[in-house]
């Protein structure tokens, strides 16, 4: 978690190399392509799916097995196990995507702002105003806050590199395949639900964390994300997303979600944290992002606190 933290995603070495997430992702658009096609029935393209993300999460849990046996076997090969796992965590560069966003809001640059927010939304950008770039960011920050940070950790903790290969083949499937567009309906319907399942205990996690952060940031609201995430929860389309996007919302008293498009599909969803603004500005951006550092201290300090209590006495 440090060492993603001061480097990132480390692009300099993804020049020579592939990542792992495309790999991934290469896996899912090849079997995209060849197996969810068109003419096929329904039912196919379901039985299609479920090999898709059998056969992608078995190779990286094997993956994962494989590289966390060499890591064991020889003197300095835990090294390799260290950088996997720090590439595989998302802060930094989650951080520097928001701040991006926030930096364009603050300049007056809706076109800008647009621009940065696409990186990290899957809705179109050009239909959102000032204040929807600026609630899209804050959504991302805390969806991503579980998926990229909470979650990788927690099945690493649980079951080392192929927990954490695995987590990150279904969380890259589902956001590749497990769309409810008419052509990954049926094909991505088992990736969006064992990304779902796979989610569940991190995202709560991950808005108890941002509740618990909102007590030591500037203007948060630690009480009120506690009862607004209780509360909205389970308002969003979402069984996991919901979480910690209503932690958020309380935390820094500015509803999120609402009505939003993704293409050609208009989405009416509820409010999280409904009597808050919806005018969501690069101030709250900004008050977003620091309450987001303060909880990834409060991860890695949790995480610290278990390290030590697994060392032999």
């Amino acid at each position: 978690m440090i060492l993603d933290a001061l480097f990132g995603d480390m692009r300099w070495l993804f020049r020579a190399i592939p990542h792992p997430v495309a790999i991934i992702g290469g896996l899912a658009s090849f079997f995209d392509k060849r197996l969810n096609r068109a003419d096929r029935s329904d039912t196919a393209r379901v039985v299609r799916g479920v090999l898709v993300v059998t056969v992608v999460c078995t190779l990286s849990g094997l993956a994962g097995a494989l590289l966390a046996g060499l890591a064991r076997q020889y003197p300095q090969a835990w090294l390799i196990e260290l950088l996997f796992v720090a590439i595989l965590l998302a802060q930094r560069s989650l951080f520097e995507h928001v701040r991006n966003v926030r930096r364009a809001l603050a300049a007056g640059g809706l076109a800008k702002a647009r621009e940065a927010v696409s990186h990290i939304v899957g809705r179109d950008p050009n239909s959102l105003d000032r204040h929807g770039v600026g609630r899209a960011a804050i959504e991302s920050l805390a969806e991503n806050f579980s998926d990229g940070v909470v979650a990788p950790a927690f099945w690493y903790l649980l079951f080392g590199l192929p927990g954490l290969f695995v987590y990150k083949a279904a969380n890259t499937l589902d956001s590749m395949i497990g769309h409810r567009s008419p052509r990954h309906q049926a094909f991505g319907r088992c990736a969006a639900r064992f990304d779902d399942v796979l989610n569940i205990v991190p995202s709560r996690l991950s808005g108890i964390i941002l509740s618990a952060a909102a007590a030591f940031a500037p203007k948060g609201h630690s009480v009120t994300a506690w009862r607004t995430m209780w509360r909205d929860a389970p308002k969003h389309e979402s069984p996991n997303a919901g979480w910690p996007e209503a932690a958020m919302a309380g935390a820094i008293n500015v509803a999120l979600q609402g009505p939003r498009k993704y293409g050609e599909r208009r989405v009416k969803g509820e409010w999280l944290g409904e009597s808050f603004t919806a005018r969501a500005t690069a101030a709250d951006v900004g008050r977003a992002l620091y309450l987001y550092v303060v909880a990834c201290l409060l991860s890695l300090g949790a995480v610290s606190a278990l390290a030590i209590a697994a060392l032999p006495t």
